[in-house]
């Protein structure tokens, strides 16, 4: 069998950054063999620049948004974005999808293997179909009012039932709630049947409205729920904060992933911990600081997330919140803010993280015997990338 040989300034197996004389070594389909010291890696060696990496996770993306890409305006705050969405998201389906393979396209030139994709619709199920990215399909529900938690989950239940089409070697699948303020306690219910053996994900904390809507019933949720006309007369204030107030419905899920965290406090991070300690349950913080600077101008709390060693994965989020489909450059922006947070920990985050939260990481995440994650070149100063493998 003849088999492909690399060597970089550095080599990051998926945990750990190794020097220059570490060779990586895969058969022809990319399938890694071994990691060897050069002394044993023979000839045809490939030199490249930089850094040698896995395959990046995009662990959040709403892929059938590519299409609304530069529509809404910058810093708007999370209420008007939503309203934005719901009411500007409706395009000529043939633009949506070549939207939606361009965002592909997009990712896989960024040197992205698998992606954790958000799904209100069943516009991406075709591009999905060619298996050029690995899929971990959140088929979304949401439902404020209690009276249609029966018609929403079973619209959901049949987009649930078209993406199982795909196939399972490259997809999974799992209902998953949209967020604390659009989901009530009856379609909560509804969904908590399908969690078992699930990677389970929702809108965590995205903006501080969030938190004071559970708290007095106050906050600019209110606005948005009278301009979608939206009655809110049943909801009961828990004096609790968001992230307090749902977490324990998520206990039989196998996986928990909790997207943005902008605004979640130190309580909220430490609560969450020490329940997933008590449950054994793997619970991830996915972050996508692009989209928290597009929509809120706000960056989530790293370093109080690093203090209770919390799981950390990354995301992009969709094109209507952010100005690229990169994981790498969500590393640039965090780099920014918290440059004191060693860039083989983010790599970590990137990768392997992951393809845990995803349960991908059988597969993906790291350069182990057997496994398949994709080969990528990053330049040191992150601003070249090239897939290899």
């Amino acid at each position: 069998m003849a088999y492909k040989k690399f060597k970089a300034g550095s080599l990051f197996t998926g945990t750990e950054m190794l020097p220059s004389n570490h060779i990586l070594i895969a058969n022809e389909d990319a399938t890694i063999e071994a990691i060897v010291d050069e002394t044993e890696a023979g000839d045809d060696v490939q030199v490249l620049n930089g850094i040698i990496t896995p395959g990046f996770i995009n662990s959040h993306c709403h892929l059938e948004l590519s299409h609304m890409k530069g529509l809404v305006p910058e810093h708007t705050g999370l209420v008007d974005f939503v309203f934005s969405i719901v009411t500007q998201r409706h395009f000529a389906e043939g633009e949506i999808t070549a939207a939606i393979k361009n965002g592909e396209d997009e990712m896989l030139a960024n040197g992205i293997v698998a992606v954790g994709d958000i799904c209100n619709n069943m516009l991406t199920l075709p591009q999905k179909q060619q298996q050029r990215l690995a899929y971990y399909n959140f088929v979304e529900v949401s439902g404020w009012n209690p009276s249609i938690a029966a018609m929403r989950f079973q619209k959901s239940m049949e987009y649930y039932t078209g993406f199982s089409q795909l196939p399972i070697r490259n997809s999974q699948l799992s209902l998953s709630p949209h967020a604390p303020y659009s989901v009530s306690n009856e379609l909560w219910e509804l969904l908590q049947t399908g969690f078992p053996n699930k990677t389970v994900t929702i809108h965590n904390q995205e903006t501080a409205f969030e938190d004071a809507l559970f708290k007095a019933g106050s906050g600019d949720f209110l606005r948005m729920y009278q301009a979608m006309g939206i009655d809110n007369s049943f909801f009961v204030p828990t004096s609790k904060s968001s992230l307090q107030s749902y977490i324990g419905k998520m206990e039989d899920a196998r996986n928990v992933l909790l997207v943005h965290n902008t605004f979640s406090s130190e309580e909220d991070i430490a609560s969450v911990q020490q329940l997933a300690s008590k449950l054994l349950q793997p619970t991830f913080f996915c972050l996508c600081p692009n989209a928290n600077q597009y929509i809120e101008n706000a960056m989530p709390p790293l370093d109080v997330l690093r203090k209770y060693n919390a799981a950390i994965v990354l995301g992009t989020d969709s094109l209507a919140s952010n100005w690229s489909l990169s994981i790498v450059d969500e590393i640039k922006t965090l780099r920014k803010h918290f440059p004191l947070v060693p860039l083989e920990e983010m790599l970590q985050w990137a990768t392997i993280n992951g393809a845990k939260a995803l349960q991908m990481d059988k597969k993906l995440g790291s350069f182990e015997k057997g496994k398949k994650p994709g080969i990528v070149s990053l330049s040191e100063d992150l601003t070249e990338l090239k897939r290899i493998m």
